[in-house]
């Protein structure tokens, strides 16, 4: 079953929720490393919750380009759709 782009992202919010005090607020725009400090480990953790979430391989040289959370929520819902 494929997710929608919501989906996507609310899932995507919750996972990133553990990196995060609970006083910060996740939205689209939200920077991965410079607001939520997810450097390379808490990133590859976070690819592998993904990967088991929803199925999918995240290609690891995919993530250069992956600054904010809607980004993140977009190449996962281009891996999905491409399955």
């Amino acid at each position: 079953m494929s997710n929608d782009y919501s989906d996507i992202l609310q899932k995507l919010c919750h996972h990133l929720r553990q990196f995060t005090g609970p006083d910060v607020e996740i939205t689209p725009q939200t920077d991965l490393i410079n607001q939520l400090a997810i450097d390379s480990v808490k990133l590859l953790n976070l690819i592998m919750e993904i990967e088991d979430e929803f199925d999918i391989s995240v290609p690891i040289n995919a993530l250069a380009d992956v600054q904010t959370v809607h980004e993140l929520a977009n190449l996962i819902h281009q891996i999905e759709s491409a399955k």
